[in-house]
């Protein structure tokens, strides 16, 4: 039973929304977000970096530094670029791109739920962070991103959501990225309807957001007598079709002390290693592609290696860390190796390839993508799948519908 809450948003006026929802600040390179800062007074990057152009800085992740955003946040909400739904409600989210298009539901998710396992996990969360955004949560006092929620879809609620995306939508902008983004109010008369056809969903998923979800756990547990609305946490319910779910790459800055010819001795113990052409991402399972000194190859995993009856030691991101990353190149943990980075499979071999150069990358693996399938075996089992298994799309918007606490 997925169980959905309405809520009442603070929302961006309708003249304003397209400058101030904005993707996290996090997905930005440094000069993209100071030009951003820097020429539009109205982003809600504003509001969570509160000292843009000061001189003098608090502490990152400090009570100061997270007082600061408090303050900006109230800041747009006095000067009327923030205001508050009088009433209650669910909210219709679509997401259009030339290649893919996404829509679902945005309401309160149960911390209960989460706590009893029936929203389900595929990835483990550090308790440090964790503690970090718990901190940040009891500061700021609201949930400015939705956590992606994934479920399996029925007929009946898709009808339902057709119906209301036949009424005017209350916003509709397209971004620089060219994606379309359109939100309705869900109205008063298909409410009803809509959480009882939520109820009828037997399994809900995290595809994006453990840490954001489990801080809010933490933050109701530990809390939830300060905070009237903390039972909930903001979240994206999105039918699993629709999800975009692509792989997460990884890059090597060096060899363990081999040579290139000795690592590809080892490498050659593992499956069949074939020399490319050219560089491109694996187009089928337990194939993984991997650049070493701008010479691309293609390691097909010997079947014996693969353990198809276990969801974690069968994917391809696993068998990745146990055969190549522990055993040859001495990298033990993903969560902490300076000598690991990654990069979504947003970025195609070429632009993987200059991301290693310009990088001092000495090796690179492609990876080809898990799916929704394999997502919930794992979390089914009640295991997680290694750190950076998934880029799952979409991407949601900071501030469009923030969730207030209090």
């Amino acid at each position: 039973m997925a169980i959905i809450a309405k809520f009442r948003a603070l929302r961006p006026v309708r003249d304003k929304v397209h400058l101030v929802a904005t993707r996290p600040y996090y997905s930005y390179k440094k000069n993209v977000l100071k030009a951003k800062l820097e020429s539009n007074p109205f982003t809600f990057l504003h509001i969570i970096n509160p000292e843009f152009g000061h001189r003098t800085k608090t502490k990152p992740n400090s009570e100061e530094r997270f007082s600061l955003v408090k303050e900006g946040y109230q800041n747009f909400k006095d000067d009327g670029v923030l205001i508050q739904d009088p009433n209650p409600h669910f909210y219709l989210y679509k997401q259009t791109s030339a290649s893919h298009s996404c829509i679902g539901v945005i309401a309160g998710a149960s911390v209960q739920e989460y706590l009893d396992q029936k929203i389900k996990i595929h990835e483990a969360t550090l308790t440090s962070r964790e503690a970090l955004f718990e901190n940040y949560l009891g500061i700021v006092g609201y949930n400015a991103e939705p956590v992606l929620l994934s479920y399996k879809g029925n007929n009946s609620l898709k009808e339902s959501l057709q119906l209301i995306q036949s009424e005017r939508s209350e916003y509709e902008f397209t971004t620089t990225d060219n994606i379309k983004h359109e939100l309705w109010i869900v109205p008063k008369k298909s409410e009803d309807e809509l959480e009882e056809q939520f109820r009828s969903i037997e399994e809900v998923y995290i595809a994006d957001g453990h840490h954001r979800s489990a801080s809010s756990a933490g933050l109701f547990k530990t809390q939830g007598d300060k905070f009237l609305h903390s039972k909930n946490f903001l979240a994206y319910f999105v039918e699993e079709k629709q999800l975009n779910i692509m792989a997460f790459n990884r890059l090597i800055h060096s060899l363990n002390s081999l040579s290139p010819e000795s690592f590809l001795k080892k490498i050659n113990a593992l499956g069949e290693v074939k020399k490319l052409l050219k560089g491109a991402a694996p187009h089928i399972n337990h194939t993984l592609h991997f650049c070493l000194e701008k010479e691309w190859y293609s390691l097909k995993i010997k079947a014996e290696l693969i353990d198809v009856k276990h969801p974690v030691k069968s994917l391809d991101a696993d068998m990745l860390t146990e055969l190549i990353l522990k055993p040859i190149l001495n990298i033990q943990d993903l969560k902490t190796s300076d000598e690991v980075d990654f990069l979504p499979g947003t970025f195609n071999a070429k632009e993987f390839e200059d991301e290693m150069t310009k990088n001092n990358f000495r090796l690179g693996f492609m990876l080809y993508p898990v799916n929704i399938h394999q997502i919930k075996a794992v979390a089914d089992a009640g295991l997680f799948m290694p750190p950076k298994s998934t880029w799952v799309e979409p991407k949601l918007r900071s501030g469009l519908t923030i969730y207030n606490l209090k």
